[in-house]
């Protein structure tokens, strides 16, 4: 989401049972949509004071996005990575679509995921990168909780020999 639609966020807004988020209040004209959300954020967001209605408080996009400016600066500095000036805010906004494009190859999904009324939109955010490897991290399993743990950091189930389950993970 955007970063003024994400302070605009409510309480009311989060499904802490399903771990779902309703976006409510979309900019730019957006659609209202539904996001699922990993438990691990979940769990973050329930941790935080529930002394407003909205979920971070009366804070302004501006503040936010000096906030992100400092990180960042801090984050480039002890990573003596200056290529890390360079990502905005709404930077991980066109990788996510870049990347749930690359795995879904969903341009419709991607449009919905981003809350795009127009195709076209939602193709300016989606860079049709042409990705050089297909380089995987690989696991096994040999029980079903294995193969769960697996499952929940983002393995791909790729197929069983002997009493091995085979997992893979794109780098």
């Amino acid at each position: 989401m955007r970063i003024g639609e994400a302070l605009r966020l409510e309480w009311t807004d989060i499904d802490f049972e399903t771990n779902t988020i309703t976006l409510n209040n979309p900019e730019k004209n957006g659609l209202c949509r539904k996001s699922k959300i990993s438990s691990k954020l979940t769990a973050m967001l329930n941790a935080l004071p529930k002394i407003h209605k909205r979920v971070f408080g009366s804070a302004k996009v501006s503040s936010v996005a000096q906030n992100f400016c400092l990180q960042r600066k801090k984050a480039a500095a002890k990573l003596q990575n200056p290529r890390l000036q360079r990502i905005r805010f709404h930077t991980l906004r066109h990788w996510k679509a870049t990347m749930e494009y690359h795995k879904t190859k969903d341009i419709l999904h991607v449009m919905k995921l981003l809350g795009h009324r127009r195709i076209e939109n939602t193709l300016i955010y989606t860079q049709l990168v042409e990705f050089e490897t297909d380089d995987y991290h690989s696991a096994t399993a040999e029980t079903i909780e294995e193969a769960k743990k697996l499952v929940e950091t983002g393995f791909e189930y790729v197929c069983t020999h002997e009493r091995y389950m085979l997992f893979k993970k794109r780098k």
